[in-house]
């Protein structure tokens, strides 16, 4: 057992006592990533975790592999009557004799606070069970959709006995909208698996046999908040014979493919992979054009691998790489584009940052710190109960 947990929470592990569940919504990135982490390291330290997600978050996470149980809820991305009040009801049983709910995310904290405070004529469900609500996103809305997010913000914030931001504006967020706790929360990256491509082979795959371009690399899903559209703007500025690889899916697909063949940019969409490591043994820099990130999951892979970032300066991004990334304005493309064509031109300055990226990353919480200050979060709001 981690020195970090007390001994109240100690002992309700060895009574096997204490349960935690983990509620999210439909993920197939980071958030997903960190639940399974998460409810892998609580396993085990004995602890007994129920995981709450839609179907097929199962399946492309694993959580069931970790020794959690698995309890299927749909939690949609919006709101409706119906699917909301059904998700509750199986947020209800799924919290039944829980010490713990932890939610990742607006709609699963609030979804997860409706069950809990009308919870009254359920045998075992306690209304008083504590709330940790962890916030990975800015909400980047705008118009009625904003006022209405920040509703739901400001409910989710109050209605939590406990906010862990993954970055620190998220937190002072939290604080703004009248959360009674918030603190930071880092969400660490769990190690990559082996790539099974050396460089050269790697590139020769994705460049058809011509390895001595430039590779420029972005990872994520196609939505506004990733800001692709100012990926390609920049693209030009790469240099002539750069190649911009996009790994993803997303609802932004189409509309950018067609912009790339519309304008003949050096650009190609992979779709989503599951390759990333080989995809980062042959890329020379990687590239975010995001509007917003907390400690973004590709910018910790790629240092981690030792490629260089350069990243537009939003949202945690600067706290996480320090002086060991390239960081530019958001919306400035021609910044962006001088940035990486600096960079694609001199291999001294990618090796520096290279080498960099390698001790900053050093420097960030692993999956099991991350555990253990879960743990002892868990045991404050459990000791509160008692």
């Amino acid at each position: 057992m981690d020195q970090s947990v007390t001994r109240a929470t100690a002992a309700a592990v060895e009574r096997g006592q204490l349960h935690v569940v983990l509620v999210l919504a439909a993920s197939t990135g980071g958030i997903g990533a960190h639940c399974r982490s998460l409810a892998q390291g609580l396993v085990a330290h004995g602890v007994t975790v129920t995981v709450c997600a839609p179907a097929g978050t199962d399946a492309l996470f694993g959580f069931s592999r970790t020794g959690a149980r698995f309890h299927l809820v749909d939690i949609t991305p919006t709101a409706g009557a119906r699917s909301d009040a059904a998700a509750i009801g199986e947020l209800r049983r799924a919290f039944t004799g829980a010490d713990v709910v932890h939610a990742h995310g607006l709609r699963a904290g609030l979804l997860s606070d409706l069950a809990l405070r009308t919870a009254g004529r359920f045998p075992g469900l306690r209304p008083e069970t504590p709330l940790v609500v962890t916030s990975h996103h800015a909400m980047l809305a705008t118009g009625l959709d904003r006022r209405l997010q920040r509703l739901m913000e400001r409910r989710v914030a109050r209605a939590a006995d406990l906010v862990l931001g993954a970055s620190s504006d998220l937190v002072a967020r939290a604080r703004e909208l009248g959360a009674s706790d918030a603190r930071l929360g880092p969400v660490a990256a769990p190690p990559m698996p082996p790539g099974t491509l050396d460089r050269e082979a790697a590139r020769a795959k994705l460049l058809g046999g011509r390895t001595d371009r430039p590779v420029v690399l972005a990872i994520g899903r196609l939505v506004a908040q990733k800001s692709f559209g100012l990926l390609l703007d920049a693209a030009r500025g790469f240099g002539p014979d750069a190649a911009v690889l996009i790994a993803g899916d997303g609802p932004e697909a189409d509309d950018l493919r067609e912009r790339i063949a519309a304008e003949s940019l050096p650009v190609e969409l992979l779709g989503y992979r599951t390759d990333v490591p080989d995809l980062l043994a042959a890329a020379d820099v990687v590239a975010l054009s995001s509007r917003w990130e907390a400690r973004s999951l590709v910018v910790q892979e790629a240092m981690r691998a030792g490629v260089p970032v350069v990243s537009t300066a939003v949202g945690g991004v600067p706290e996480l790489v320090g002086d060991a990334a390239v960081l530019v304005p958001y919306g400035d493309a021609e910044a962006l584009g001088a940035a990486v064509r600096e960079l694609l031109e001199s291999e001294e300055r990618r090796t520096a940052l290279a080498a960099a990226g390698k001790l900053q990353a050093q420097t960030w919480p692993d999956e099991a710190d991350t555990v253990a200050q879960v743990l002892s979060t868990y045991d404050e709001l459990v000791s509160r109960q008692a």
